[in-house]
């Protein structure tokens, strides 16, 4: 049974860091496109940051270039996503999912992914 599991989210002040973890269960992670979404209150869920099975190429949102990174340790079949700089903008729920496409050049559409973890909540506030 696939099962994604986000942890890492919290209450950090604008300007820090956090470094968020998505843990894979049920098939082997370096063989799927790892995506990296958010969703704050009342807007549509949107495309943060993909990672490619292939090349482990990666693709970013023009809102966190610069200042989020996504990783994988496939010995630990899991994805990372360093979360540095952070402004209360990037105040939501993210969420990791797989089973879609990276294309390297933008972030992933989330209606390209089929399966979910359960998210983790990111405040930055002051």
């Amino acid at each position: 049974q696939v099962q994604l599991v986000e942890s890492g989210g919290g209450l950090v002040q604008p300007g820090g860091s956090l470094r968020l973890s998505c843990a894979a269960s049920g098939f082997t992670l370096d063989y799927y496109v790892i995506g990296w979404f958010r969703q704050a209150p009342g807007k549509e869920r949107e495309g943060v940051s993909c990672i490619s099975s292939s090349d482990g190429s990666t693709g970013y949102a023009d809102s966190v270039k610069g200042r989020f990174t996504i990783s994988r340790d496939n010995a630990k079949n899991t994805v990372y996503l360093q979360m540095n700089s952070l402004k209360p903008e990037d105040t939501a729920v993210y969420y990791c999912a797989t089973d879609g496409g990276c294309s390297g050049y933008g972030p992933p559409d989330p209606y390209e992914y089929d399966y979910w973890g359960q998210g983790t909540q990111v405040t930055v506030s002051s």
